[in-house]
């Protein structure tokens, strides 16, 4: 089967006005696609509605990572301004970034961050990356504190403003470390969560720190060709053992694909397995979920891993299908846009 599977069967049309550039004004106004996995039959919600769609004892796993103000922006020696995009700090102190302009940042090439101090690009990596180190001293939280921006997708074609600090988090986020938000629950409000755990819903919280690889596009005329980068991930004790009760009669529910590869990754012949690591986990059809029950998502780009992760999840014809009656009803799609959930 997946001989026969190309990366065109993930590909879709849709109007450029349909990419939200702000998000709604209220979380859970947002809109949410039901879509029943085993017949295909799509329903229209909004999300505060999805509590009448969970049971009692259900489980709804989020990810806590925070989005980091990663993007930086530098001079070069020439005086010329260069682009910086964080991506994560490595054991011995050094970063790994994105930079532009690409090709004139080799090795030894200084990048000046005003008063805050001073990085020099150390190896060139593939993909777009580079290592780079700042001066001893230099507390780079600090200067993304105060000199980042929120690291908005590129298709969000405006700058990002103050609101988005905030905005763009999910109210989970306690643990920094993600230059892209889990944008499935950018949907929760603290209200919601607690009329569902009044319910008898329970939550629980892992980690996925998510890096640009996340978002790579698929190039390859087949996806078992495709190459995801790592990202780091941990579950906590408290999770996996939420995840394994649950088993017993609740469903689990993942809010995002970053959740859903988690979970996956972590499961065990024994269950969800605590622990903390690096995780380059590709699913793509066909693949049959051990730890996922419900998925919660947003609406994803053509041709893109998550879009695939989707697809294994609820079979790739009803996604599709889904998807284009998506773009018929003037869904909002991408980071900022209406939700989906498959059951």
């Amino acid at each position: 089967m997946t001989q026969d599977l190309v990366t065109q069967d993930f590909d879709y049309s849709l109007p450029e006005q349909l990419i939200a550039q702000v998000p709604t004004a209220i979380r859970d106004d947002s809109r949410l696609l039901v879509l029943d996995r085993k017949s295909g039959c799509v329903e229209h919600r909004r999300f505060r509605d999805i509590g009448e769609l969970t049971r009692p004892g259900d489980l709804v796993m989020v990810n806590s990572s925070r989005v980091i103000p990663a993007r930086l922006r530098a001079t070069r020696e020439n005086g010329r301004e260069a682009q910086v995009l964080l991506i994560h700090e490595e054991a011995d102190g050094g970063w790994l970034a994105m930079v532009h302009p690409g090709g004139k940042l080799k090795v030894g090439r200084k990048l000046f961050f005003g008063s805050y101090g001073t990085a020099w690009i150390t190896s060139v990596l593939g993909g777009g990356v580079r290592r780079i180190r700042f001066d001893e001293g230099v507390d780079v939280r600090d200067v993304m504190k105060r000199q980042g921006a929120v690291p908005l997708p590129p298709y969000i074609r405006r700058q990002p403003t103050q609101a988005d600090r905030e905005r763009y988090q999910t109210i989970f986020a306690s643990e920094d470390g993600s230059v892209a938000a889990p944008t499935a629950g950018l949907h929760f409000t603290p209200d919601l969560v607690a009329s569902l755990e009044n319910a008898g819903v329970e939550f629980a919280d892992l980690v996925l720190h998510i890096g640009p690889g996340t978002f790579k596009p698929v190039t390859v005329p087949h996806p078992e060709d495709h190459e995801l980068h790592a990202e780091w991930y941990c579950v906590p004790r408290s999770a996996a053992e939420a995840a394994n009760r649950s088993r017993d009669g609740g469903r689990i529910w993942a809010v995002g694909t970053s959740v859903a590869r988690v979970l996956e990754t972590s499961r065990t012949d024994e269950g969800v397995a605590a622990g903390s690591g690096w995780t380059d986990i590709f699913i793509y059809p066909p693949y049959e979920f051990k730890s996922v029950d419900v998925l919660v998502t947003n609406f994803h780009l053509p041709r893109s891993t998550l879009l695939m992760l989707v697809a294994a999840f609820g079979g790739l014809e009803p996604v599709m299908a889904a998807y284009r009656t998506a773009v018929q009803q003037e869904y909002r799609f991408y980071s900022y846009g209406d939700a989906m959930v498959i059951i």
